[in-house]
């Protein structure tokens, strides 16, 4: 096992990554930036080093001043958690040149699967149904409207490095397409380093489906159930539930052998996501190749009682993959569903803008069947260089309504106060009958957002009614006692003022 490791990220997936060193007895070594200065993971690890300003180009992608960290402080390996350099080939290279273990798939591995175009050939070669698009990257906007056009509208330009819904776009008409390309060749040159696209159709109603995988140095491939993540928002996804509602087991086998069929030819160690899209007839194409750590890595956790990063780190120090649960018909196990919540600083009735700001007080919620992941604490700043998500809820049971219900409980306690969250928003979206009945899709939130929308004010409207009524009585209460006085009614000021004991 490693003596050190150095994880090259932060938030809740560094200190998610130092739990499991801990567990493991490993020391562990945390990087920041100088905004980063008093976050959790800094506090919580054994040792810490500055990286540099707070823009990740200058911190956190910073391949050379991480290395030069980790020999500095004798970490025999390196986890990169999610985001940042987690899906970047040549740090993964740059690694082993250094003597120092990457907790992660090789190379060239991710080469193969983790950018999207090589990944598009595998499958088509393995004969793994792939969606439509193109096998190279977009010159620009004009070679992308010729190709729009030949595949026919709606298509999506997608990043050809990372994921996370960064550097994506629907195009739905050919006078959209300039401002799409540019804005996702920007936002994916920001994100990963990388601006360039790729283009392919995109299948109306589709489901999102995930399968995880883990594997070892010696050729063993295992599939770890699969993640529903239809429920998105400008194609990041906010909700992900495992097992799927929607997946048939035939259709769950035939998703299993293709996403193991692929990782075998790539000879891939380590945790990785295959994405496929499910139609309604639930015929499958594959997606993508996320080569790390998912974000909604703990759904799959709960269901399978299988640590992933906890196995990671074994499997990238030359041990087996933890044991396989058995596949049944509702999944991974009978008693085992979970959700997972996002939780994003952000304001849902002015267009989801992120809202950065001081949390001044916050509350976890606690109980059966639920789980916190997060980095967040009273007098933690969310930042604008970074992204907005305070923490991942997730919540468990023996039966798809108990999770839900233990989610809506979960979301009901939680309490965090200094900036705007989606928490109304969450609880809207999980008491909406087609998500009860797990009857969506990934254009579910865009179809139903203004009526999610009134749902998050649900009741609130005769609350503001009754403050009204209130402060009415109220005031002419007071204006009246004032005029019996003699005051006049410019004192209901100077009354609230001598009751609080405040001055003008």
């Amino acid at each position: 096992m490693f003596s050190k490791i150095l994880i090259a990220n932060r938030g809740e997936i560094a200190v998610r990554v130092i739990r499991a060193c801990r567990d493991l007895g490993i020391p562990t070594v945390a990087v920041f930036s100088e905004i980063d200065r008093t976050a959790l993971h800094v506090r919580f690890a054994d040792e810490a080093y500055l990286l540099g300003p707070a823009p990740a180009t200058e911190s956190y992608l910073r391949a050379d001043k991480i290395l030069e960290i980790a020999q500095k402080t004798g970490a025999e390996a390196i986890h990169p958690g999610y985001g940042f350099l987690s899906e970047n080939a040549g740090f993964s290279d740059a690694c082993h040149a250094a003597g120092i273990k990457f907790i992660g798939p090789r190379g060239d591995s991710m080469r193969a699967l983790g950018d999207k175009i090589s990944a598009r050939i595998v499958a088509e070669r393995l004969k793994v149904p792939i969606v439509p698009g193109i096998d190279c990257p977009l010159k620009d906007a004009g070679e992308a409207k010729g190709l729009a056009k030949k595949f026919g509208y709606p298509v999506l330009l997608k990043a050809r490095a990372g994921g996370g819904g960064k550097g994506m776009r629907k195009v739905t008409k050919p006078e959209e397409m300039e401002s799409a390309f540019h804005l996702a060749s920007s936002e994916a040159g920001q994100s990963f380093g990388d601006p360039s696209l790729y283009l392919e159709k995109y299948i109306l109603e589709p489901h999102h489906i995930e399968v995880q995988i883990l594997g070892d140095k010696k050729g063993n491939v295992i599939a770890l159930g699969e993640r529903e993540c239809s429920i998105q928002r400008r194609h990041q996804k906010i909700v992900e539930e495992s097992p799927s509602p929607f997946i048939r087991l035939s259709t769950r086998k035939k998703l299993f052998e293709a996403a193991r069929k692929i990782a075998r030819f790539a000879k891939y160690e380590n945790a990785g996501t295959l994405e496929f899209l499910v139609d309604k007839d639930q015929k499958f194409y594959f997606l993508e190749m996320n080569a790390r750590l998912q974000v909604e890595h703990p759904v799959t956790e709960q269901v399978t009682g299988v640590d992933l990063v906890k196995a990671q780190i074994e499997i990238a120090a030359g041990g087996k993959i933890p044991p396989c649960p058995p596949l049944t018909k509702g999944g991974w196990g009978d008693l085992n569903y979970s959700l997972e919540c996002r939780i994003y600083a952000e304001d849902p009735d002015n267009n989801f803008i992120p809202c950065p700001g001081t949390i001044n007080f916050l509350r976890n919620p606690e109980g059966p069947g639920v789980r916190v992941d997060s980095a967040m604490y009273a007098g933690a700043e969310i930042s604008v260089y970074y992204d907005p998500m305070i923490a991942k809820l997730i919540t468990w049971g023996g039966s798809r309504e108990e999770a839900i219900g233990r989610m809506e409980r979960a979301l009901a306690e939680y309490r965090i106060e200094g900036v705007t969250t989606n928490l109304t928003f969450h609880l809207a979206l999980l008491r909406h009958p087609s998500f009860q009945k797990g009857d969506y899709d990934t254009g579910f939130v865009e179809r139903s957002l203004s009526e999610l929308k009134r749902e998050m004010h649900q009741g609130y409207e005769e609350i503001a009614k009754m403050a009204v009524e209130i402060h009415r009585r109220t005031s002419s209460s007071i204006a009246i006692a004032n005029h019996d006085r003699g005051e006049g009614v410019r004192s209901e000021w100077h009354t609230i003022a001598r009751q609080e004991g405040l001055r003008e």
